[in-house]
């Protein structure tokens, strides 16, 4: 077991994790209706957290107007506890941290599926342009959901500002038109994110847990010409470092990915986003990620201190154990769509992989 992966890391809050090896969060689609846990999301959350070091539950839903998947997870009020304690209980019995993506879609949202408009910086066809007095109102929902993460055993959140949701949609100049104090200027449309990143902060001080993990993730640049850039990026993350956080996680579909345009154009994005956090806190990388070889050759690049699996981890059950006997062990890197039962993947999400879908696993034909 000569691998990188399995070398313990202690964040700069000095709280130690088991090893290098990351779950990226997973939108499961496979809650109940109310966001409640049931025996298949339960399931799939056993047999993969073994020999996992930060286990990232994803899209937990803040507020009932960012409600953006089929049977999406919540942390919205009182009545979510009792599920939200299971999925830290079941992850942290594997000696994973568990931790807590808290989310809301913004424009993304499904006004079907919330049964109100979406929400977002800028009003445009079925969204409402928030109100400043509306903006305070979510921040405070992430504090909240924060407690509730908290007082329900997680070990940490991780603050969903990537993927085009509701953050994201602040922070960029393609979907943010406001002229308002959060809106115009790099300095205002990241406003929104450093709030809702203090308020998370201020809630692990109000209750004297200073070893709760706080990340963040981040999607570093926009294809849009008037979208995110790695300037303003940067900007952003250096922001994050002047916060108590310890790791910003970057969403990206290839981990040699080079920036497009701005700061560093043509070279690696995480190379620059490395260089700028300077050893402030832990950077989690991910990105087409397979194998032990590809998480090994990731972690000796320098440019993170943790590595995040996807698809993988969806193909191969318990695949931080496979990889902790032998890091060069065979993984499958395609689903047999013949072995539901071997995946132990929930009845909706199986549904979706079934169809190929290239944000899912390949199948094998």
């Amino acid at each position: 077991m000569d691998s990188n992966i399995f070398t313990s890391y202690v964040l700069n809050n000095g709280v130690p994790v088991d090893n290098r090896l990351a779950v990226a969060p997973l939108t499961l689609f496979s809650s109940n209706a109310d966001g409640s846990i049931n025996e298949a999301e339960a399931k799939f959350l056993d047999t993969r957290a073994e020999n996992i070091g930060l286990y990232i539950l994803g899209a937990t839903l803040v507020q009932e107007d960012g409600l953006t998947f089929p049977c999406q997870p919540r942390a919205i009020s009182e009545a979510d506890l009792p599920s939200l304690a299971e999925r830290a209980r079941i992850v942290k019995s594997h000696g994973a941290k568990a931790i807590l993506q808290i989310h809301h879609g913004g424009i993304k949202a499904s006004a079907a599926l919330s049964g109100t408009m979406a929400v977002g910086p800028s009003a445009a066809d079925g969204v409402h342009e928030m109100t400043e007095q509306e903006i305070e109102a979510l921040v405070a929902a992430f504090a909240r959901a924060t407690e509730y993460a908290i007082r329900s055993g997680h070990d940490g959140v991780e603050i969903h500002g990537a993927n085009g949701f509701v953050l994201q949609q602040f922070f960029s100049a393609h979907t943010n038109r406001r002229t308002d104090q959060y809106g115009g200027s790099v300095a205002n449309r990241m406003r929104f994110a450093l709030a809702v990143t203090d308020a998370v902060c201020k809630v692990r001080e109000k209750l004297n847990r200073t070893d709760f993990i706080i990340g963040y993730r981040l999607s570093p640049e926009e294809p849009e010409e008037d979208g995110i850039s790695m300037t303003e990026t940067l900007a952003l993350v250096e922001a994050l470092c002047q916060r108590p956080l310890q790791y910003l996680h970057v969403s990206q579909k290839n981990f040699s990915q080079a920036a497009r345009r701005g700061t560093g154009a043509g070279q690696s994005r995480l190379a620059l986003i490395h260089k700028k956090i300077a050893d402030r806190m832990a950077l989690v990388g991910v990105g087409g990620l397979v194998t032990g070889e590809d998480l090994d050759n990731a972690l000796k690049s320098g440019l993170c201190e943790f590595t995040a699996v996807g698809k993988s981890i969806m193909m191969n059950p318990r695949l931080g154990t496979l990889l902790l006997k032998d890091k060069n062990a065979r993984v499958e890197s395609a689903l047999d769509l013949g072995r539901a039962d071997h995946y132990a993947i929930p009845d909706p999400l199986w549904a979706m992989c079934r169809q190929a879908q290239d944000w899912l696993p390949p199948v094998k034909s």
